[in-house]
């Protein structure tokens, strides 16, 4: 697998910190799915699980939709996938979807989530609730760090059981 992750630094600042470990899981994601073919990406794991590298790529680009743009921002637009109508389809709805729609789908909420947070110090409110509750940019930054870890090491071990690739 090729690897050109950036490490976040030892010691910076609170909004640096928080931006460099998401990148490095984000990119953590692209490396477990680099080199690997449309069919290898839609295996799923175990049953009855329908996860799958492509599912999780699938699953993280709506997610990146739906806390920036949607819970942030607060912007007025569907969810991923279908989810409004079949909260799974991410995950459940891979034998026909693309891969490469997928990446370029979360690439492109990737970057969109970048633009959002910059411009929106730690402290603010979203503009949305999420279950009736209030949330933080600095909270959603920090569980963004945690979905993408939970989901990177499902991810790791969906690459493993393909080619027998591990690492960090």
């Amino acid at each position: 697998m090729i690897d050109d992750r950036v490490p976040p630094p030892f010691i910076g600042d609170e909004r640096a910190m928080l931006n460099n470990w998401l990148d490095w899981h984000r990119g953590t994601l692209a490396v477990k799915c680099a080199g690997l073919s449309e069919e290898q990406l839609r295996e799923r794991s175990a049953s009855p699980s329908s996860m799958s590298l492509l599912g999780l790529v699938r699953h993280l680009a709506h997610v990146e939709r739906a806390w920036f743009r949607i819970i942030l921002d607060g912007e007025d637009i569907p969810r991923l996938w279908g989810k409004d109508a079949a909260p799974n389809a991410d995950f459940d709805d891979v034998d026909g979807a693309s891969a490469e729609e997928a990446f370029a789908t979360w690439r492109t909420e990737i970057e969109r989530a970048r633009e959002i947070s910059a411009g929106v110090p730690l402290d603010a409110v979203s503009k949305r609730q999420r279950h009736g509750q209030d949330c933080s940019h600095r909270w959603i930054l920090v569980h963004m760090i945690e979905e993408y870890a939970r989901h990177n090491g499902h991810a790791d071990l969906l690459r493993e059981r393909i080619d027998g690739a591990t690492g960090e």
